[in-house]
């Protein structure tokens, strides 16, 4: 479709997945004119409004090529697997399955699982399930952001593990994005897109999980959010979105002991934090960059060696932290976009400053307090 007559100049880019045009409109047509409208109902492809100061711009995308084909079994697989691992890790939670501290035992066939085996494994449902309902709109947020843009993209991916001693059954879920962001505005919205998300899912699960969960005078010298693994029990650290649901059910009772769907709506606050964090291609590192890209390393850095230090307090910071310099390749700054010129939209900076208020809520400098 030719859209020359209501431009006054435009670039083209290719991509392997997509045509990119950055079109500056006649002032004529800005509005858009009702002409220039029909032609944009009819457009294959995606477009938005970029102002910029001399002018108005389309920013428009066309597919370059089939969508591929996805491995929708490979998704499938490790849904289901992950689903299996964190039930069961909910079944020990939950007391209808033994605690054993050995991380082989299962594969050793030294277990001592039960005689009605399948019914107590199903008990974890309460704890997998809302789990992976967090996990599943955060990567959905994503995948559907990014698939708003015409972006390649996968599905979500999620991340089996057996059980081991305080773990979870699952490292989490991510999707891949293929292809290059044409500019910090889809950057922020595929990046932010994910926590907020997730938020979403988490609140109701944890405010249900909390009413589930038992208030206790204490448990020795632990308070807070506490978390029965077979014989012992576990502090959790609050954030302050924690702490007010807390208080706000519980007033000032010293202790709950959290019910399985608490401690995944716990996990979901967890999830949101540690992927806010402005670090490296962490959401919130796209949410920097996307908003202050000149300040991304700077800041960057800042906060991984604050979660170094914080190492001090749960060693748990050291891994992450670790983890996240093993995945950047040794770099806390962020690949560029295809513009980076183009100016973030008012609307935008306010989803930078929500994102920044919901960091700031789920945070727990110590998650563990073990």
């Amino acid at each position: 479709m030719d859209l020359s007559e209501f431009l006054l100049a435009w670039r083209t880019t290719a991509l392997p997945d997509r045509e990119v045009i950055d079109a500056l409109v006649h002032p004529a047509h800005a509005g858009p004119s009702p002409a220039l409208a029909v032609r944009l109902a009819r457009w294959a492809g995606t477009y938005y409004w970029s102002d910029e100061p001399e002018g108005r711009h389309l920013v428009l995308t066309r597919p370059a090529r089939r969508p591929r084909r996805e491995a929708w079994a490979l998704h499938g697989i490790l849904f289901v697997a992950t689903l299996l691992t964190t039930t069961f890790v909910g079944a020990v939670f939950h007391g209808t399955l033994p605690y054993d501290p050995d991380p082989l035992a299962l594969f050793r066939g030294t277990y001592p699982m039960p005689p009605d085996a399948l019914r107590a494994w199903a008990a974890g449902l309460a704890f997998s399930v809302p789990l992976l309902a967090i996990l599943l709109c955060h990567e959905m947020g994503h995948y559907l952001a990014a698939r708003r843009y015409g972006l390649d993209t996968s599905p979500p991916y999620f991340l089996p593990v057996p059980f081991l001693p305080y773990g979870i059954g699952t490292l989490g879920a991510f999707i891949r994005l293929r292809t290059m962001l044409s500019d910090r505005r889809q950057l922020l919205d595929v990046g932010v897109a994910g926590p907020i998300a997730g938020l979403v899912m988490t609140l109701p699960v944890l405010w249900l999980g909390l009413r589930l969960s038992q208030p206790l005078a204490g448990h020795g010298d632990a308070t807070g959010l506490l978390l029965g693994i077979g014989p012992e029990t576990v502090a959790l650290g609050d954030s302050l979105l924690t702490w007010l649901l807390r208080r706000a059910q519980y007033g000032a009772t010293p202790g709950v002991l959290l019910h399985p769907v608490a401690f995944a709506g716990w996990l979901g606050g967890i999830v949101t934090m540690l992927n806010l964090l402005p670090i490296a291609q962490l959401d919130g590192g796209h949410i920097l960059y996307a908003a202050l890209p000149r300040w991304h390393r700077r800041v960057a850095l800042g906060f991984w060696v604050l979660i170094v230090a914080l190492g001090s307090l749960w060693r748990g910071w050291l891994l992450w932290g670790a983890l996240v310099l093993a995945l950047s390749r040794g770099r806390l700054g962020h690949p560029p976009v295809l513009d980076a010129h183009r100016p973030l939209p008012r609307s935008r900076r306010a989803l930078a400053w929500a994102a920044l208020v919901l960091f700031l809520l789920t945070f727990a400098p110590v998650p563990f307090k073990i």
